[in-house]
C-alpha cells in the first residue's frame, strides 16, 4: 500500500467509503446524531459541499465537492472521524499500534476515495449510494432507508420518487464491478 497516491483537485468532488474497525457493530446508524454533529462541525470550519451521502450500520458513502482553492480532504476526514470517536463512550478493543498512538478503534484508518471525472461518472456515484441500502439489503427503495440524501435527491429533481428497482440498478450500470 505505500505506492497509493491520492489525487488531491482544488475544488474537486469525490466519492468516499469510508468504514468502521469492526464491521459488526451498527455504530454508525445506532450513534446517528453523533455523525451528524460532526459532520456539521467539519463543515462549518472547513466547508464543502455533501452532494450526497448514505449512511449505513458500519459503513458510508459520501459525494463531496470541496470549495475552490481547496484539495483537503483528509483534514475533513480526520475531523469527521475524531468528533464521532469522542461522542461515543470508550470500550472498544484498541491495538497496540492504535494504543500507541492515542487511537480510538472505531474507525479504519484508511478510507477509499475517487476523484470524479464528469457527469456520467458523478450520475454513476449518485446511483451507487442511494441504491447501497437495498444492495446490502436493508430496505427494498432507497426511499425507505432513513439514513440517506435520496429523499433529498428526489426534491431536487434528480430522481423520480419510486427510482427503486433492482431493474432500474441494473439497467443503469453503476456499482461494484
Amino acid at each position: 500500500m505505500t505506492d497509493y497516491r491520492r489525487a488531491f483537485i482544488s475544488g474537486g468532488t469525490y466519492f468516499f467509503t469510508v468504514n468502521l474497525a469492526d464491521r459488526r457493530k451498527p455504530l454508525l446508524v445506532e450513534h446517528i446524531g453523533a455523525l451528524r454533529n460532526a459532520f456539521r462541525y467539519t463543515r462549518e470550519r472547513h466547508p464543502f459541499a455533501l452532494e450526497a451521502v448514505v449512511v449505513l450500520p458500519d459503513h458510508l458513502h459520501a459525494i463531496w465537492t470541496l470549495p475552490e482553492g481547496d484539495a483537503d480532504f483528509p483534514l475533513r476526514w480526520r475531523l469527521i472521524k475524531a468528533m464521532f470517536s469522542r461522542a461515543l463512550p470508550a470500550g472498544e478493543i484498541v491495538s497496540k499500534s492504535r494504543a500507541r498512538r492515542a487511537e480510538r478503534g472505531i474507525w479504519r484508518r484508511r478510507y477509499w476515495e475517487h476523484a470524479v471525472r464528469d457527469s456520467v461518472d458523478f450520475n454513476r456515484h449518485l446511483d451507487y449510494v442511494h441504491f447501497n441500502p437495498v444492495k446490502h439489503g436493508y430496505v427494498s427503495a432507497p426511499k425507505d432507508w432513513p439514513y440517506s440524501s435520496f429523499r433529498q435527491a428526489v426534491r431536487s429533481g434528480w430522481y423520480p420518487a419510486a427510482w427503486s428497482s433492482d431493474a432500474a440498478a441494473a439497467e443503469t450500470g453503476f456499482g461494484e464491478r
